[in-house]
């Protein structure tokens, strides 16, 4: 069969062009992202009560809610808040791999079922469920240096002239602005002048009601004998202020009173509770998201060709800048991996040419990498991947590994040729028939490896699956080509030369000649060294390294903390900040004014947008406010975005009234904003909320003891000044009135009233009651605020409520159903101290009965996850371990592989232990856990070659020890070049700097350390491993081996 493709070399190139023909088209077609879709589904299921407290929110929204979406098919945990001035929000999450669309129409339904339990202004408002987009991929900034564009202009600019654009680009999932600035007209009521007239709220909103409709009087003429048909049609919805403002709200004897009588019409704001500045101007800040499969490079691209073509069209001193963009750091790691692709390209052919000394033949490994590589995109679009960082590594990887099958093949047909075959086809099939079953095996062995592994659910699944699935397609092809393409190619370009000796003019020969000298030197010492271990009395020395290494490995891996994805230096930075409960908007908008300009202080901070009465981790509030900092690209600045973070957090000390956090944007988007710690505090006791606080206040008092924090988070505050009304029921019903009348006076002079819609720039805007601002400014101002009684006088409303001070919080959020606090923990990471060990932190702290705490988001994953690895790494093990005992029809040889692998995964943590000492910041995280599943593979393949020459010379019939000897010395060169060309291709990656430099570090670093230290202390203790085991099997084994040359010793 292999003689074949020797002997016809045109079907075996074909079958290698046929993978590259299909390998490109995969590279065409497949998307481009950072990540795969790693974050769980979510649905957001979202809506305003307006007016109303968080309480209020809670009590009659969020609960009747819950209560029918608890349980959807698929779902995993949920999180709500309620917040003050009405806002509700659910997100519910799912489990990974749970087809969102499906998810959000289970939620829709379980929703509709509570709609008949909510408040009529609720529904009115609509409740909304929309799936959570993973991502956002960009954040655009549009600011206005003309004076005469405001926010409002700015943000309704965008609304009706760019966002309608940007939803049609193919892939986005959502386009929003943050601001709320969006038109609405507003109905400023005067009560001092309706309590002149006898009005009440009532009255002005049935007018509005009323008056602004569209009707259908139909068609005159139809079905009649008449020559025409004319359309009858209403002027319909009112259009701008002016026709508002002239709505009757009573006539009598000709005389009319009109809105504007009482009232100032305005086309406003929808909401005025948040501003946006960048550089002192009024700016407004749009938001992109891509739907889960979609191709980020295409949507930014395309996006980003939107904003050209529009921003041409922009009023004068309007401009926009990209405040984030995924494809910066993406374009800049991809750019990476592929620079790191051709560097360990180059190296590895160093090595190998080195080593053969003979360009013709280190021709044929440069033939057979890249067919494996191109190949590989045609199966990840088969599976359905994409190009990202895990796929575009696992392919730098494969170049050491898929060259290892070329360099085997090509060296084996090498040493024929040295052995005196002079003929290249002869050597090549020679070669092959002793060489295939060594391939065979490898390979197998290599796709054993990652089989366990692309079987793992849940978030660290998703990175098994890409990074290993890809592995063994490369790998797999490789050995489709090592048995078909290299022996052909051997066959054509091998030829027989003469050595190199010290008399040749050629410098380069002339270093081939000391460098075989030296090589054989090695390998002279070698077999002594060999021979020395293989005595009977000397073999515990292999069992004493083995033991060693292992319990280095124990030590190391408990040492060294463990963490999930390394937090990559992303190029922005966000900050948070928060005032003392209930100071106003404007004293926030002081403070957040002196943290623009110290962040602006900072060098290489290329600029920073400020939003007042937002904060993306706690929701909106007056005591609110968010910075998103952009920093300039990678290779034009020399601090990364940590250090950013760590002089913010100094330089903001000295601010006295505000708390202030900052953190670089995590590196996994979809699983919340920060990236330590995500706590959710539990009261399952339903008791008090201030109770709960000061529960939760001693616990985290407890946490912030602890070594392993930084810094300890909570937005939670319940002492919020609020003020209670409580009704007077008796007074009420005494003047005529219900309580309901009561309260919807109050909500429309104070909360505000969404009361009707009008049409304007093709688009529906809400037309909105409420007191002017001066008529709600200070408590006395509710003494101006009356009702009509039944008899008809205009009575204060204040005789009918009495109202104290109070506190409360500013939001409620719940978690599964029970109260909850939500805490951010950043862990020690200066100290070397991870997520994990603030997991193991959390566990020794005491919380008393009815108090729990839980996790969300990437804590979640993490916490989940830990155990895992474990079984995953047995399941390897144990994998690798049953198709040996197969290949070897033995069940005691393969433990002389599977016990030279500690050796290497030691190797795998001195070098990141060393590392972590010297400042890293590498952890075990997943691409170190990817690496040790890799190298499992890798050594027992070093492993397999030794003991595969081993077995062939015993079963010739040499002594066992002399058979481990030849074997091994007969390997020694092969083994050597293959695991040193998978360093040197690696180098690159464990040399990174700039973006994805910590992903780079972690697979680099922890791959070469143990395949350093496993190649060099392995190709010695393997020897010595088969000799023990062969002994073994061979007493149990019912047939016999005869040794021919029996003055060797066993």
């Amino acid at each position: 069969m292999l003689k074949t493709f020797i002997e016809r070399p045109v079907l075996s190139t074909v079958i290698s062009i046929l993978f590259v023909v299909l390998g490109i088209i995969g590279i065409v077609t497949l998307p481009i992202e950072q990540y795969p879709n790693i974050a769980p589904p979510t649905v957001r299921v979202s809506t305003n009560y307006s007016g109303a407290s968080a309480d209020a929110v809670l009590k009659s929204v969020i609960v009747p809610l819950e209560e029918q979406i608890n349980g959807v098919e698929g779902m995993t945990y949920m999180t709500s808040t309620a917040s003050n001035g009405g806002s509700a929000s659910i997100n519910v999450y799912f489990k990974q791999g749970m087809n969102p669309d499906m998810a959000a129409v289970n939620v829709q339904n379980r929703v509709a079922q509570a709609n008949a339990l909510l408040p009529s202004e609720v529904t009115r408002n609509g409740v909304t469920v929309q799936k959570q987009q993973s991502s956002n991929v960009l954040m655009i900034m549009i600011k206005s240096t003309n004076p005469d564009y405001d926010a409002k202009f700015i943000q309704n600019y965008a609304n009706i002239n760019i966002l309608p654009q940007i939803k049609r680009v193919m892939g986005v999932g959502d386009a929003m602005v943050y601001g709320a600035k969006d038109y609405s007209m507003r109905v400023w009521l005067k009560p001092d002048l309706m309590k002149s007239y006898n009005i009440t709220p009532t009255e002005v909103i049935a007018a509005l009601q009323d008056q602004n409709i569209e009707a259908a009087p139909g068609e005159l003429g139809a079905n009649s004998n008449q020559s025409f048909q004319y359309a009858l049609k209403y002027t319909g919805r009112l259009k701008n202020s002016e026709e508002f403002s002239n709505i009757v709200i009573r006539s009598k004897n000709a005389q009319t009173l009109r809105l504007r009588d009482v009232a100032t019409v305005e086309l406003g704001a929808q909401s005025y509770s948040v501003f946006t500045k960048n550089d002192n101007s009024d700016a407004v800040v749009m938001a992109i998201s891509q739907t889960v499969g979609s191709n980020a490079q295409d949507i930014i691209s395309e996006v980003k060709s939107v904003m050209e073509r529009e921003s041409k069209k922009f009023p004068t001193g309007m401009v926009y800048e990209y405040q984030t963009d995924a494809s910066e750091f993406l374009n800049a790691s991809i750019k990476k991996v592929l620079h790191t692709l051709v560097e360990a390209f180059i190296l590895v052919f160093i090595v190998v040419f080195l080593f053969l000394q003979n360009f013709r033949a280190t021709l044929i490994p440069a033939i057979a990498v890249p067919v494996a590589i191109i190949g590989t995109f045609f199966f990840l679009m088969l599976f359905g991947f994409s190009i990202n960082l895990l796929t575009l590594f696992a392919l730098v990887l494969a170049i050491g590994i898929v060259v290892d099958d070329a360099i085997v093949v090509v060296e084996a047909v090498h040493a024929k040729m040295d052995s005196g075959v002079t003929n290249a086809k002869e050597a090549s099939i020679s070669a092959m028939t002793e060489i295939a079953p060594a391939i065979i095996s490898i390979t197998l062995v290599m796709a054993a490896v990652f089989v366990p592994v692309s079987f793992i659910g849940g978030t660290s699944g998703v990175f098994y699956k890409q990074f290993g699935l890809t592995l063994s397609v490369a790998i797999l092809i490789s050995a489709v080509n090592a048995l078909t393409l290299s022996p052909a190619l051997c066959a054509i370009f091998l030829k027989s030369e003469h050595n190199p000796d010290l008399h040749d003019k050629n410098l380069l020969r002339r270093f081939y000649y000391y460098f075989n000298l030296a090589f054989a030197a090695l390998t002279a010492k070698y077999k002594k060294t060999l021979e020395f271990l293989g005595k009977k009395k000397h073999r515990w020395i292999t069992a004493a390294i083995i033991l060693v290494f292992s319990a280095i490995l124990g030590l190391t891996m408990k040492m060294i903390p463990s963490g999930f994805v390394p937090n990559e230096d992303s190029g922005n930075v966000m900050g948070m900040i928060t005032l003392a409960p209930g100071a106003s908007l404007e004293r926030t908008a002081e403070i957040v004014k002196q943290a623009t300009e110290i962040t602006e202080s900072i060098p290489h901070v290329r600029s920073t947008t400020s939003l007042t009465g937002i904060n993306f981790l706690s929701g909106s509030g007056s005591s609110y406010g968010s910075l998103i900092i952009k920093m300039d690209p990678w290779d034009e600045r020399d601090i990364t975005s940590s250090e950013v973070v760590a002089m913010l957090k100094q330089r903001t000390d000295s601010i006295r009234d505000a708390k202030f956090m900052f953190f670089g944007t995590p590196t996994l988007q979809g699983f919340g904003m920060s990236s330590g710690v995500d706590l959710k505090m539990q009261d399952k006791t339903g008791g008090d909320i201030n109770k709960f606080y000061g529960i939760t206040t001693t616990f985290l008092d407890e946490l912030r003891k602890r070594p392993e924090v930084m810094m300890v988070m909570s937005n939670f505050d319940p002492r919020f000044p609020q003020k209670q009304i409580e009704a007077n029921i008796p007074k009420i019903k005494d003047a005529g009135l219900t309580l309901s009348e009561v309260m919807t006076t109050l909500q429309a002079y104070i909360g505000s009233m969404y009361v009707s819609n009008f049409n304007s720039y093709g688009k529906q805007y809400r037309v909105v009651v409420q007191a002017a601002p001066e008529y709600r400014s200070k408590l006395e101002n509710l003494n101006g605020l009356t009702i009509k009684a039944s008899n008809g006088v205009m009575t204060p409303i204040t005789e009918f409520v009495t109202i104290r001070d109070v506190t409360g919080p500013q939001a409620l959020t719940r978690f599964n159903l029970f109260t909850s606090m939500d805490v951010t923990v950043i862990p020690n990471f200066m100290k070397g101290y991870t997520t994990s060990d603030v997991l193991t932190a959390l566990k020794e702290i005491e919380l008393p009965d009815g108090y729990a705490y839980d996790f969300g988001g990437m804590t979640r994953e993490e916490a989940n996850s830990s155990n895992q690895t474990i079984l995953i790494f047995l399941l390897c093990i144990i994998f690798v371990y049953l198709l040996l005992a197969a290949l070897y029809e033995s069940y005691i040889l393969p433990l002389a592989v599977i016990l030279s692998l500690p050796i290497g995964l030691a190797g795998v943590f001195m070098f990141i232990f060393v590392g972590m000492m010297n400042g890293s910041g590498i952890i075990n995280n997943i691409y170190v856990q990817i690496s040790l599943i890799m190298l499992i593979g890798l050594l027992a393949k070093n492993a397999i070659l030794i003991v595969e020459y081993a077995l062939q010379r015993r079963q010739q019939g040499m002594s066992i020890v002399k058979a481990a000897v030849e074997g091994a010395t007969a390997r020694l060169r092969p083994i050597l070049m293959t695991s040193f060309a998978f360093i040197f291709g690696l180098l690159p990656l464990a040399l990174a700097t700039g973006a994805g430099a910590v992903g780079n570090k972690s697979i680099g670093i922890s791959a070469i350390g143990g395949m350093l230290v496993g190649t060099v202390l392995g190709v010695l203790v393997i020897p010595s491993l088969f000799i023990i085991f062969q002994n073994l099997h061979e007493r149990f084994s019912k047939t016999k081996i005869v040794t021919i040359d029996e003055h060797q010793t066993k």
